[in-house]
């Protein structure tokens, strides 16, 4: 049965029936001891299960610890209103690592994905001409239809466009061991004695490979990670509407803009990404991106593992001699344990979770400058009907291939982007946000009645403050009807099919997913926060400063949005430390 809970504003919102590990708990009784806990039921941490099961024979005796009534983390399906079932939070699959797919079985855990081609849809807002309809740019896997689509606006970008995406491939395979492996052991390889210093070697096998595919390539590797993307793309195109299109990618849940430096990253993190074996792709989960978790889940539990939800962990238990001693429930609740992983942001594990008493001030101190600024305010739409646009106009209600894309709504221009950026800088909304909206429901019928669709609206730019303040409801509502009434001037008619909506401010995305600052990455990645300084220089190994803490979510190498990495190598750096023991 599904399970039924109170939204922010009073509306019920009822849990999609199979996304919900309520059932799980009453089988399966807390113990008191296991060998290893996981604070955060995201799907990131949960094969630590697969993994302990290489330690002995039978695996470390785990348990996951999720606060709240649906298990995901970010990756949660929900039914906010009767009969629309909503990927609330995350909502796109792609960085999935392919052997933890494979690894996990996790298609014979029922996991499955709806692929989309073609991928991207931008519309003008524009006069049409002569009767013909605004211009609109459509991009998928195939070149020709792509160069066909880009020489709408410029034949010198559709010549271009191919030695681009060939050059961005390039580059972003080269990041792959980098991936999957974590950072260099430093200390291993400078201190201690000849015989550590070799088996922290091995730890540099990764960023050797990593050069070797880059080859004659590392300036342009080098040159893309630190320059503002703007300064790649104009290089390149001369098209608006392409630049602004592929400048989305380099800001999508950034707080930056595409003439900052470090932007050039966030796009090469985002087409590095791999699914179903096709290069760059993104697909749609069916039921929601709570598929994920439950397909993770149900392997995990496969090799033993204990999953519950509902159990808030209050704090991290460390005994007298340092050493973590396993979980106390906010009910009182404790629970011992070997090793603790925690799948929170940094912030809140050692801010929120870990006494105080035993991390030095000048450890707290850093841990609070670690920047988690984010730009985004999710809200997710019930429609009675199809959105139809101006650009290419479906009049029988049927969805069009561009339905399936994600749709870039107000990317006409870079400075578009620009200027949303800079109005939240100044501690407003932006009048004309960025929009990059998906209708999962296309593809996927389970998600809504027949006729109607889920539409998902990732907004940006929107501080988390606004001028210095708490966001009101009254904010939250204006800031959706300011997007919706965007919307309306590219779908004639959206505005009128609403019946329901959903508004996730920064402060919310906090608060109800544990995002520190709603940062969807769990810290930004700028490249002060990547790889050997992500979270911190010093604290890049999933290791704590607490002997058997260890940090396995996303603000860990290789940073948000790489499903399944973070923990893939926590996992393996505790079951290295278990050993040694």
């Amino acid at each position: 049965m599904a399970a039924a809970v109170w939204t922010d504003r009073g509306r019920r919102a009822v849990t999609v029936a199979g996304t919900v590990t309520r059932a799980r708990s009453s089988h399966t009784a807390l113990k008191s001891q296991y060998d290893a806990l996981v604070i955060g039921g995201g799907e990131i941490c949960l094969q630590l299960g697969r993994k302990a099961a290489y330690l002995q024979k039978g695996g470390l005796m785990t348990a996951v610890l999720e606060r709240r009534h649906v298990l995901g983390g970010a990756a949660v399906s929900e039914e906010i209103f009767p009969g629309f079932r909503f990927s609330r939070c995350s909502y796109l699959l792609s960085l999935l690592r392919p052997h933890i797919y494979k690894d996990l079985e996790l298609k014979k855990h029922g996991l499955k994905v709806y692929m989309r081609d073609p991928h991207a849809f931008t519309p003008m807002l524009e006069e049409g001409v002569k009767g013909v309809p605004p211009r609109s740019l459509t991009l998928g896997s195939d070149l020709a239809m792509n160069q066909m689509e880009i020489g709408k606006f410029s034949q010198k970008d559709a010549k271009a466009f191919p030695e681009f995406v060939e050059h961005l491939e390039k580059l972003a395979g080269a990041i792959h061991p980098l991936l999957d492996a974590p950072p260099v052991d430093i200390p291993g390889v400078t201190t201690g004695s000849l015989r550590m210093r070799l088996s922290a070697a091995k730890t540099l096998t990764p960023i050797i490979k990593c050069g070797l595919k880059l080859g004659r390539n590392i300036p342009d590797f080098y040159e893309i990670i630190t320059a503002p993307i703007m300064k790649i793309l104009n290089r390149w195109f001369e098209s608006e509407p392409l630049r602004a299109t592929l400048a989305t990618d380099a800001v999508i849940g950034a707080m930056t803009s595409p003439s900052n430096p470090g932007s050039g990253y966030v796009l090469l993190h985002h087409v590095m990404g791999e699914l179903e074996k096709e290069k760059g792709a993104w697909g749609y989960v069916e039921g929601g991106m709570g598929g994920v978790s439950q397909a993770i889940a149900s392997a995990a539990r496969s090799y033993g593992v204990d999953i519950f939800t509902e159990k808030d962990v209050r704090q991290v238990l460390v005994g007298l001699d340092g050493a973590t001693k396993g979980v106390v429930l906010k009910d009182g609740t404790e629970i011992h344990s070997k090793v603790v992983l925690s799948n929170a942001t940094p912030y809140v594990t050692f801010k929120n979770l870990t006494p105080q008493a035993v991390l030095s001030p000048e450890f707290i101190k850093t841990v609070e400058q670690i920047d988690y600024t984010s730009p985004v305010t999710k809200i997710n739409v019930a429609v009675d009907k199809l959105p139809n646009f101006l650009a290419s106009p479906t009049p029988d209600g049927k969805p069009g291939p561009h339905h399936q894309c994600s749709i870039h709504l107000n990317c006409e221009s870079v400075e578009v982007l620009e200027t949303a950026y800079k109005e939240a800088m100044n501690g407003r909304p932006s009048v004309r946000p960025m929009l990059e909206m998906t209708i999962p429901s296309v593809l996927d019928p389970t998600l809504a009645p027949p006729g109607c669709h889920v539409v998902s609206l990732f907004t940006q730019f929107t501080p988390y403050h606004i001028d210095g303040r708490e966001w009101t409801d009254q904010d939250r509502e204006a800031f959706a009807d300011t997007v919706i009434d965007w919307v309306e001037q590219y779908a004639p008619g959206f505005k009128k099919s609403v019946v329901g909506r959903d508004i996730l401010a920064p402060p919310d995305l906090e608060r109800i997913f544990g995002l520190t600052g709603g940062n969807i990455f769990h810290g930004s990645m700028s490249l002060d926060q990547l790889y050997l300084a992500r979270p911190l220089p010093f604290l890049s190994d999933y290791r704590s400063p607490v002997k058997g803490l260890y940090l396995c979510g996303s603000g860990c190498h290789p940073g948000g949005g790489v499903m399944g990495s973070p923990g893939w190598n926590a996992a393996l750096t505790v079951m290295a430390d278990l050993k040694r023991r």
